[in-house]
């Protein structure tokens, strides 16, 4: 039936059988490797992995009653975390032991690496309290010692730059950004892995800038001025930010429990919210840390004059637009005095209306949640929100056929459709 052992064992896989019938183990392993066979390619086919080592024996246990076989599956591997969890799915889609209808659940995938790190762990503990019943003056050294090592076990590093972060940093979906290594550790205490420092450079690192454009990125910052100038460096390297957390007033993260932690993440807002909340203007360039050459410099020169002169005529345009009394011919039982009225109803609200073309209203949700809804609701005609017009929220409603946004105030906007029309506060 395959190999025993395999060299490596790093994750175990844990799932309940349920059969409306009375089966032998055989038969609840032939059913998994025939029912499998095929379905994930061959580079996963499970008798291949099991030949290769990389698949231990399959562990059944099984009971009988009432004319009902229950039990448990024990899959041991040596695959990385991803495609252990493929293989767990894959044994959830095999319905029939034998002639007998079948339901596996896969309950857990265990890392016998952190079984053995508390293992560790706990040894650690006999030992300490060995060497203080002996009573050595150094114990107290050793306490702090293997407390500290423990605390930074996960610890990993990220990019050339060897930035101090979570382990399997590259394969998350979101990131959150925090200022140096002492932020990683306490948030890796409370169980918060996708984490990533600027490792206490005086530039942000290119790599934490590149990840950011690929990642949902939250930026987590202290209670202080300090925690506003990291987020102005980020902004002024180009960095992609999403959302911003910030610590309680006169913390720092390295300092908060995991309650303060886990709150301070839910009530993250989304970047364009927190800068006008805070009243932070954006750095439109990273700040020249070492003298460039004329010919750089010029170039520097010559952009930022073309961005303002941009500025200046969407803005010109956008006061224009608001002078019109009415709107578009598409629009015309809905005016200008209409429209300010749901402005201001909205208002401090923190809050997104959108609007079908009859004008009925579709949906309501959080400004921070604006651009998600967005994305995955159809047939918007006009968007009402109590928030700044920003160019991702201008490309993403234009993406979506939207008409019509009316917001607070207009943002950093350099592009904007002839479709599209845009109306804020005068």
């Amino acid at each position: 039936m395959g190999k025993t052992y395999i060299d490596t064992l790093k994750y175990v896989i844990y799932a309940n059988v349920k059969i409306n019938g009375l089966v032998e183990k055989p038969d609840v392993v032939g059913a998994i490797f025939g029912q499998t066979e095929g379905l994930l390619g061959e580079e996963l086919d499970l008798r291949e992995l099991q030949k290769n080592g990389r698949i231990g024996r399959i562990h059944v246990n099984l009971e009988e009653k009432k004319g009902m076989t229950t039990g448990e599956i024990r899959v041991p591997s040596s695959l990385d975390m991803v495609e252990t969890c493929i293989i767990a799915g894959a044994l959830e889609t095999v319905d029939r032991v034998g002639p007998c209808d079948a339901k596996i659940s896969v309950q857990k995938v265990e890392d016998t690496r952190d079984v053995k790190r508390k293992a560790i762990i706990e040894r650690a503990k006999q030992l300490l309290k060995m060497l203080h019943e002996t009573e050595i003056p150094e114990s107290r050294e050793i306490t702090n010692l293997v407390r500290d090592e423990v605390r930074i076990a996960e610890i990993s590093t990220f990019g050339p730059e060897k930035l101090p972060s979570g382990p399997n940093i590259g394969r998350e979906d979101s990131i959150i950004i925090v200022e140096g290594r002492a932020d990683v550790i306490n948030m890796l205490k409370s169980s918060i892995n996708n984490v990533v420092s600027l490792g206490g450079a005086s530039r942000v690192p290119k790599s934490v800038v590149d990840l950011s454009h690929t990642k949902e990125i939250t930026v987590f910052l202290d209670g202080d001025r300090g925690g506003d100038l990291i987020l102005k460096q980020l902004l002024a390297a180009k960095a992609d930010i999403d959302f911003v957390a910030r610590a309680p007033d006169g913390k720092e993260v390295e300092e908060l429990a995991r309650k303060e932690i886990i709150k301070a993440i839910r009530n993250k807002l989304p970047l364009e919210q927190y800068l006008a909340i805070h009243s932070i203007q954006p750095i439109e360039l990273e700040e020249e840390h070492t003298k460039s050459s004329s010919q750089k410099r010029n170039k520097i020169k010559k952009d930022v004059k073309r961005r303002i002169v941009q500025r200046v005529r969407t803005q010109k345009q956008e006061r224009r637009n608001t002078q019109s009394r009415t709107i578009p011919k598409d629009n015309t039982e809905l005016r200008y005095d209409d429209i300010m009225n749901m402005l201001n109803k909205l208002e401090n609200t923190l809050k997104t209306q959108f609007y079908d073309k009859k004008h009925n209203l579709i949906k309501e949700v959080p400004v921070r949640d604006m651009l998600k809804e967005l994305e995955k609701t159809d047939n918007i005609d006009m968007i009402v929100f109590d928030g700044i017009v920003t160019q991702r929220l201008v490309d993403l409603a234009s993406e979506k056929g939207v008409k019509m946004i009316i917001g607070i105030k207009m943002g950093n906007v350099f592009k904007k459709p002839d479709t599209l029309r845009v109306i804020t506060k005068p």
